[in-house]
């Protein structure tokens, strides 16, 4: 049976009160909408997207996910032109999924990141079903009744419901697995003669259950959470954080302040990695066993290796520090950057481009741009590699065991040979072969007593 999943992302989403869609609003460093199609399990074969609002945004967005083989299915998107309500947004998908052959349809909602796998995996798989949440305070939620079976009965609005009703805890979810046949056959039946003149799928799923047994499956309220305004998006943040954390802990992960510890929903963690408070891990990053990431850092789209120590206050981005290295404190690898193992990089060092050999150091103040530095080389403090001419970037290559001196530039391209000393103060812009000693230093002016004689002919000139 051809299972397709149906995301809902037309929305204007007016109290996000952004340029945005809000379908692309962040959690953890991932769209919304993101973490929807993530959810979808092995047994959908496709998924189709509403949009309208945001359009080009959203479908350049799903096409970037496609190409990094973010998305667990094949994905496509159909325009719903003027929002006329959640029924109507799944009626203009019909062409669509009848192109796909779709028997059955999981209906969800971009902008309801938290849902888990396993809920919509269970929509998958039934013959019809409704997600519903059991709420402590359930006011302004459709409420969920049920015959004496347990399934649906109806879905009451709240401004429509009785006293006896309203008491009723259980609520809609907006969630659904449904027969494709008779919800489409439900579609052609919605009329929109209502206060908001809109089509609304609730009616649509109530026309399905008078014909067909539609179940009502529990989940947790978290996962039905939508993103309407920005105290939605944070509340979703601290949710999926805990969610997220708690698994890594499970796993064998130390936070040392689970609660300022924002670890995304790609990021894969070793056993006995130690997180700082305040560490933030986005995209597709990697830690492996025994490393640790310090206070304030943000590694992102990046792999740490086994027992590798990323110092407080470090930015790691699209980069690979190896095994046993060590970075920072306040040190920056750029695009790029490939630390291999045993590498030093110190404070307040910045790297981009550039490769590490084994054992190479940077220890203070230095930049790295376009550079490849070879094992076991001594890189001194405020050290400049000048890689951009005001129109190109070019190369530094430094051979191994090769010893740089504090205060020193090497103006690209250029090459250090294998064991060559360049003393502390020099500006190299020639090739320098193997084993040479270099420097371009001015000739040493000394003028005895010198400094006592100007401080008193300045001090004349000040009293004149």
């Amino acid at each position: 049976m051809s299972t397709v999943a149906l995301v809902l992302a037309a929305g204007l989403g007016k109290r996000m009160k952004s340029a945005l869609p809000k379908v692309l609003h962040p959690v953890l460093g991932d769209p919304s909408l993101l973490w929807t199609l993530r959810a979808l399990p092995a047994s959908v074969d496709h998924a189709v997207v509403v949009v309208h609002h945001g359009k080009a945004q959203v479908e350049a967005a799903l096409a970037g996910w496609a190409a990094a083989g973010l998305l667990p299915c094949p994905a496509t998107s159909v325009d719903q032109g003027e929002p006329l309500g959640t029924g109507h947004a799944v009626g203009s998908a019909a062409a669509e999924l009848d192109r796909l052959g779709a028997e059955r349809v999981v209906i969800l909602c971009g902008d309801v990141p938290l849902v888990r796998r396993e809920t919509v995996a269970a929509l998958a798989a039934s013959a019809g079903s409704v997600l519903a949440m059991d709420l402590e305070d359930p006011a302004g939620y459709g409420r969920v009744l049920q015959n004496p079976d347990g399934t649906l009965a109806a879905i009451v609005e709240h401004k429509d419901a009785t006293e006896a009703q309203r008491a009723i805890r259980r609520v809609n979810g907006g969630a659904y697995g449904l027969p494709w046949g008779p919800l489409r056959e439900a579609l052609g039946r919605l009329r929109n003669d209502n206060a908001q003149g809109e089509y609304y799928l609730t009616d649509a799923v109530m026309d399905v259950a008078s014909r067909v047994p539609v179940a009502v499956d529990l989940c947790e309220p978290a996962e039905m959470l939508g993103m309407n305004a920005r105290s939605d998006q944070a509340q979703l943040q601290r949710f999926a954080q805990e969610r997220i954390n708690r698994r890594w802990m499970d796993e064998g992960v130390t936070f040392l302040d689970p609660a300022t510890t924002l670890v995304g929903p790609r990021a894969v963690l070793a056993m006995d990695v130690t997180l700082g408070p305040g560490a933030r891990l986005e995209g597709e990053v990697r830690v492996g066993a025994g490393a640790s990431v310090g206070q304030g850092c943000v590694v992102s789209d990046s792999t740490v290796g086994e027992n590798a120590e990323i110092r407080p206050y470090c930015v790691v981005n699209r980069s690979r520090v190896g095994a046993g290295a060590q970075v920072g404190p306040f040190a920056h690898l750029r695009e790029g950057s490939e630390l291999a193992d045993r590498v030093h990089v110190g404070n307040f060092v910045e790297t981009k481009k550039t490769l590490l050999k084994e054992g190479a150091k940077a220890n203070h103040l230095s930049y790295l741009g376009d550079a490849e530095v070879g094992e076991r080389t001594n890189i001194g403090a405020g050290f400049i590699s000048c890689n951009y001419d005001g129109f190109n970037k070019h190369r530094t290559v430094i051979g191994r065991d090769v010893f740089v001196g504090s205060d020193c530039q090497l103006v690209a391209p250029v090459t250090l040979g294998d064991g060559c000393l360049v003393g502390a103060g020099s500006t190299i812009t020639e090739d320098v072969p193997a084993d040479a000693l270099v420097l371009t230093r001015a000739p040493l002016t000394l003028k005895e007593g010198g400094a006592a004689r100007l401080r008193e002919r300045l001090k004349a000139l000040k009293r004149g």
